[in-house]
């Protein structure tokens, strides 16, 4: 298994890697060219929307991938077994046809928010037509079983929590993208530490390690850091709205999905996704919550993000980027103890997680003076 999963993640690395090479060659033809302005700090010209490598590089393995997976259900439901597989694989072949249709179902919606990003990106859109659409793709993936149990009986709830929660984190993601390496460094940590908890931590029902996510969040992980490397300091390729959008809504999706995965499942997991996306939440709230204390709209851009304000304490921007990565590495990590703690332990490990971050907001204060 393991070897398999780190084939996942190099195919996903190696295609977003070529696209964005490719990206950056023709971007101006392309009409892919971020310019300076007001809101924004980069001082020239940048090669935008490398957010469609990631996603070519995720569609297009998965579908060939799907073609595989078909042709081996076909050859074993005709009495054949001419190719043997390894014993792993061969016992999840059934239920990752089943999990397929829900992919498919997640990565078509996701889809709509790529080109959404990419509209917005090369002609501009009004925010309440981004929004709308949005909350469409939220409702209609959550209405399709991508939501979130929270171990309670009451669907109503959990439904619109889970709505607001994949508009949320696309939104997140979006912010983020205000420096060179920051939304793609902390999206690519947060997939990371997923990954490693659903390959790590047997569903209790069959005993076996949640294969479909983590293979899918390994594949998630490569094409980002794919295009990492185009981003770091002095970024050669900006992610763009399409990039960020799918991203957050990938994520938002994914922890919705793993909450964490039913009434089988302990139930202090239901903290794993709010302390796992610690960081990136902490930056669009506290965004919102200074928008709105100065009266001003919570969805025109500004300077007002984390990494600003640490920029604003004496950071350099590197250095600034490199603390909000170390935030969310501490989030992180306690998100991956939340499988191993009692529900009283997990509630310490969500409060805990909450302190760190007022003890932040309290520091940054500092600005101010």
């Amino acid at each position: 298994m393991f070897l398999c999963m780190i084939f996942v993640f190099v195919v996903g690395f190696l295609i977003s890697s070529f696209l964005c090479r490719w990206i950056c060659r023709f971007a101006e033809r392309l009409g892919l060219v971020d310019k300076p302005g007001r809101r924004k700090i980069h001082e020239k010209p940048t090669p935008t929307d490398g957010g469609l490598a990631i996603w070519l590089a995720i569609v297009a393995p998965l579908a060939v991938g799907q073609l595989i997976l078909w042709a081996l259900v076909w050859e074993r439901s005709d009495g054949e077994n001419f190719f043997r597989l390894p014993q792993f694989i061969e016992i999840h072949l059934s239920g990752l046809l089943q999990q397929s249709q829900k992919l498919w179902q997640l990565l078509g919606l996701g889809t709509v928010l790529v080109f959404l990003g990419l509209w917005d990106d090369l002609r501009g859109l009004n925010w309440k037509f981004r929004i709308a659409v949005q909350f469409c793709v939220a409702m209609a993936i959550v209405s399709l079983g991508w939501r979130a149990s929270l171990f309670i009986d009451a669907p109503v709830i959990t439904y619109w929590l889970s709505v607001f929660w994949v508009v949320g984190l696309i939104n997140s993601f979006n912010m983020l993208d205000n420096m060179d390496g920051l939304s793609a460094g902390v999206a690519s940590i947060c997939a990371a530490f997923f990954s490693l908890i659903m390959l790590s931590q047997p569903l209790p029902a069959t005993n076996q390690p949640q294969i479909f996510l983590g293979g899918l969040m390994l594949l998630i992980l490569g094409a980002i850091l794919g295009f990492l490397r185009h981003n770091l300091p002095p970024a050669k390729l900006f992610m763009g709205d399409s990039g960020a959008y799918f991203i957050g809504y990938l994520l938002a999706t994914s922890t919705l999905s793993a909450t964490y995965a039913g009434y089988e499942t302990p139930r202090q997991t239901i903290f794993v996704p709010m302390v796992l996306l610690a960081a990136p939440i902490y930056d669009v709230v506290s965004v919102v919550a200074i928008r709105l204390k100065e009266k001003r709209s919570p969805f025109v851009g500004d300077k007002s993000h984390f990494s600003h304000r640490l920029v604003e304490l004496g950071f350099t921007k590197p250095q600034a980027v490199c603390v909000v990565y170390l935030v969310t590495a501490i989030c992180c990590l306690g998100a991956l103890l939340l499988y191993h703690a009692t529900f009283f332990g997990a509630v310490i490990i969500f409060l805990q997680t909450v302190l760190i971050l007022i003890l932040i907001a309290i520091l940054e204060t500092k600005r101010k003076k």
